[in-house]
């Protein structure tokens, strides 16, 4: 018989990114890689990642408390508690916090393909290397993930 996983509110795997915090709460073994969810917690005023697009998995924001700014392509949007944001391969995206209030969001990868990525930027940290944009659009790429612009592979500090 299969494994059921539960996580209790204080379990998962937790990755502190500095003002943004991830815990990992399903990384796919469960689900046989068709799925990995986490839980996105974003300290008031952060910037999320750059903006960027995926080219095998569909995303997912679920904001379960505070209001997160969304950027889509050139559009941009408040999302308050109890919104959902689906985004499929090829569309790009970010998301922040400009807000006073602590964000927290529910983010699902289909496949499970980027929960690899959070554990990379984790490692790149702890090695002492300042997650850059640049060195997390490198991390990216390695999970059929691309910047949404043009970005230099090299930028000055």
């Amino acid at each position: 018989m299969p494994q059921v996983s539960i996580v209790g509110p204080t379990d998962g795997e937790v990755i502190p990114l500095g003002a943004i915090q991830m815990r990992i709460l399903e990384d796919g073994r469960t689900t046989d890689h068709r799925l990995g969810i986490g839980e996105i917690t974003l300290a008031p005023h952060t910037a999320g990642p750059l903006q960027h697009r995926h080219s095998q998995h569909d995303e997912g924001f679920y904001v379960v408390a505070g209001t997160a700014r969304f950027t889509v392509g050139d559009a941009t949007y408040a999302a308050p508690p109890g919104t959902l944001v689906m985004v499929p391969p090829g569309v790009p995206h970010t998301f922040a916090n400009p807000s006073d209030q602590v964000v927290v969001i529910l983010n699902t990868f289909t496949p499970d393909l980027y929960v690899q990525y959070f554990r990379d930027l984790r490692e790149l940290s702890a090695a002492g290397q300042p997650l850059t944009p640049a060195a997390s659009a490198q991390v990216m790429s390695r999970y059929a993930t691309s910047p949404a612009i043009d970005f230099p592979e090299h930028q000055p500090e």
